[in-house]
């Protein structure tokens, strides 16, 4: 089932992040655990999910990843730990 998503992916507390959208959160984070897919995530063993937001519809979704890129770095990480304090991979959750 498709539903749109925007997520981000950590290597460890604290560590690089990459902010991405999907439309399918479950697949794609399967993708960037197994680097199915060569890239940054792949390149910097971004693998742990630490923070998603489900939206009903794309276009709100990219939007709200065009703004969380253009977030300061302190900005993103206060976001996942209002929700994940301890950057816990939340993968197993979506299963």
């Amino acid at each position: 089932m498709k539903q749109p998503a925007v997520y981000i992916l950590s290597n460890k507390k604290y560590g690089t992040l990459y902010i991405g959208v999907t439309s399918t959160l479950v697949k794609r984070i399967w993708q960037h655990k197994n680097n199915s897919i060569e890239g940054f995530s792949s390149k910097y063993q971004l693998h742990n999910l630490v923070y998603y937001e489900i939206y009903t519809d794309m276009y709100t979704a990219i939007s709200r990843e065009k703004q969380l890129k253009k977030w300061k770095r302190s900005w993103k990480i206060q976001l996942i730990e209002k929700e994940n304090i301890n950057w816990n991979d939340l993968y197993p959750t979506l299963l």
